[in-house]
């Protein structure tokens, strides 16, 4: 039994038939029960395939992620499945690593399986220069493109984001208000999400009176295990530094770590706080001082973003929204 078959059963067309399958209103309600009966009479299940080149969509969507073991990243991927099946749409989940040829490969990849949007999750995707951009704008113009935690400006393409600047100098503002004299940033990269934290760093610390020549953010690209030793290399080179505003959790478990191994009594003697509230800042002994970008919240507005143009309504192509400071033991109170 087909949509051919259901056809010549009911007298009418092919047409009608599908129109009945995809709900469309142009059919009169006699027909419609006609065929109905039809479909109930025979146990017909339509062809997914087959319903979405009628429908011109295939209900699903593709995630574009450069890392899945990653805590912020593995979370936003959880919601929007979540949200994307609350929808009647299916996922398809890519990981790209960092490198920008494997980045497109990928997304090439997702364009030919004919996914209705892209879902870039986090800043790294956007590079540098217009050129290496120019798979995420030529993507835009045949479907919507949506960036998390990141921004780029193009037709077709819809940022999501937290104010990571605003954040981080906030959540440096209250540490300087718990004592701290001599903060210092660990960062991951430089991405657009990376430099506005570290912008927001600088920004607390140059309001407190701290010398803005002096080097107070640095690079720690590597596992948590490798927290420590940068630390200690920080110190060594003469870094005076009292407290660690991470740009991530894990980080801020390091440099917890850290402080224990060197008998730093926390929060008296040493602040640390994090950043994403993962399960890593809960985890922690003591429990770590972070901010809230609510992921969460980014990818339930994301999936309703794509709900509504999928319905031609027109959005605004940047939505910014504010963190929030969770306090935990790692901060005085």
């Amino acid at each position: 039994m087909n949509i051919y078959d259901i056809s010549k059963q009911a007298g009418v067309s092919i047409a009608t038939v599908s129109r009945v399958l995809n709900e469309s209103d142009k059919v009169s309600p006699p027909t419609r029960q006609k065929v109905l009966d039809i479909i109930e009479k025979n146990g017909y299940t339509p062809n997914a395939f087959a319903r979405s080149l009628c429908l011109n969509t295939m209900s699903t969507v593709g995630l574009l992620c450069s890392d899945s073991s990653d805590v912020y990243q593995a979370q936003a991927v959880y919601y929007l499945e979540r949200e994307l099946r609350d929808n009647a749409y299916t996922s398809m989940l890519c990981c790209t690593g960092y490198n920008l040829l494997e980045k497109q490969e990928y997304l090439q990849l997702l364009l030919s399986r004919n996914v209705d949007a892209i879902f870039f999750i986090g800043s790294h995707f956007v590079e540098n220069t217009e050129k290496g951009n120019s798979y995420i704008l030529n993507a835009a113009k045949k479907i919507p493109v949506f960036i998390l935690n990141g921004e780029l400006s193009g037709e077709n393409i819809y940022s999501i984001l937290c104010d990571d600047f605003a954040a981080t100098r906030d959540i440096t503002d209250l540490i300087f208000s718990k004592g701290s004299k001599r903060p210092i940033m660990l960062y991951r990269t430089l991405s657009y999400s990376g430099q506005r934290k570290v912008d927001g760093f600088l920004e607390s610390c140059r309001a407190h009176g701290l010398d803005p020549e002096e080097k107070r953010a640095f690079s720690c690209p590597g596992p948590v295990d490798k927290t420590k030793t940068i630390l200690e290399s920080i110190r060594e080179n003469g870094a005076a530094f009292d407290s660690v505003v991470a740009a991530d959790d894990e980080l801020a478990t390091g440099a917890v770590k850290y402080a224990l191994q060197n008998n730093l009594r926390i929060p008296e003697d040493f602040q640390v706080t994090g950043y994403n509230n993962s399960v890593l800042a809960t985890c922690s002994t003591p429990e770590i001082t972070t901010l809230d970008n609510q992921v969460e919240f980014m990818c339930v507005t994301a999936v309703s973003q794509l709900m509504q143009i999928m319905q031609g309504r027109e959005l605004p192509s940047r939505t910014m929204y504010s963190g929030r400071i969770v306090e935990h033991e790692t901060t005085q109170k």
